[in-house]
């Protein structure tokens, strides 16, 4: 005799009686704070709304809502609802798409968030493998940092994206797929006279440095070579997690450093917008790679994504 447990119960109640128009309602809830706003986005009548809800409810076993002077806000249990309620609601509207997609001759979609530092060579070098595998593939690329990435590959908004799981609390929830170390250079704007010879972080010691955000890996690696040379980051130091803001600053000073991938530097100085200094980091380079969810489904484009990637890497320059 088999007993079942209460996750069991759970699970079998949702399989057998969810449906979409509540997960709908709760991502409507979660915007508007009001049964009667979330209902008339909706297009629903509010007492139809408030048994969706009271449904849902009941097949969780759970409160999910709490009324307050600010509307009806999601407690502990109604985040984690919304947030999975979020995730399916983004795959079946990819689902739909690519379905749609497929059958219209368009091949198909992906999403991507990628680094910076993984721009230049790593994606650039994937897209063209995709291409050539998946002529009408239609692509969508969002660049940011790991952490703003990991939250759109939860919410279910990106398909993969190139980055570090290191940065989550819960970095084991994640597949990874390791790429590519990133070295990084110093640089600074190309008004600054070009410098013969080696040189060290004492050198910059009265510059204004532009950092990225305090617990980003490029800030954390800052920070440590400049304790390996005795010295501590300025307190006019300017933040952004921007790559564009970080060259547009430099360009305007002369005495304005900042740390940056080195394929991104490359980039930048063949153009003429900084300069890269001479200057030999202590810390070796931190790795980055094609991170999905562990969850997920690995389809065989993103698959391709994941091959053509770390191929390109493994290959000769």
């Amino acid at each position: 005799m088999t007993i079942m447990n209460d996750a069991d119960r759970v699970l079998k109640a949702v399989v057998s009686k969810l449906r979409i128009k509540q997960l709908q309602l709760l991502i409507s809830l979660d915007e508007h704070k009001s049964l009667r706003k979330a209902a008339a986005a909706m297009f629903m009548t509010q007492s139809a709304a408030s048994k969706a809800l009271q449904e849902i409810e009941g097949m969780l076993g759970v409160t999910l809502f709490e009324r307050t002077r600010a509307g009806l806000v999601p407690n502990a249990m109604g985040h984690c609802a919304i947030r999975y309620a979020t995730l399916i609601s983004s795959e079946l509207t990819y689902f739909c798409r690519e379905v749609q997609d497929i059958r219209s001759g368009a091949g198909g979609s992906l999403v991507i968030g990628t680094i910076m530092g993984a721009v230049p060579r790593v994606l650039v070098s994937a897209l063209a493998s995709l291409r050539a595998a998946y002529p009408n593939l239609s692509v969508e690329i969002i660049e940011g940092t790991s952490s703003h990435l990991l939250k759109l590959l939860d919410d279910g908004r990106i398909d993969l994206m190139i980055g570090r799981p290191g940065v989550s609390a819960e970095p084991y929830e994640y597949s990874y797929y390791p790429v590519s170390g990133e070295p990084t250079s110093v640089v600074v704007g190309s008004r600054h006279p070009e410098v013969a010879g080696e040189m060290s972080f004492a050198q910059l010691r009265d510059f204004r440095w532009v950092v990225y955000p305090r617990r980003m890996p490029l800030r954390i690696l800052l920070e440590k070579e400049m304790n390996l040379a005795g010295l501590s980051l300025s307190a006019n130091f300017i933040e952004t997690d921007s790559t564009f803001v970080t060259v547009a600053i430099l360009g305007n000073s002369v005495d304005t450093a900042a740390l940056l991938p080195t394929e991104v530097a490359d980039m930048f100085t063949s153009v003429g917008l900084i300069r890269i200094l001479p200057i030999d980091l202590k810390i070796p380079a931190d790795t980055y790679g094609i991170v999905t969810r562990k969850t997920g489904t690995t389809t065989a484009v993103v698959q391709l994504l994941i091959d053509a990637a770390r191929n390109h890497l493994l290959a000769p320059a």
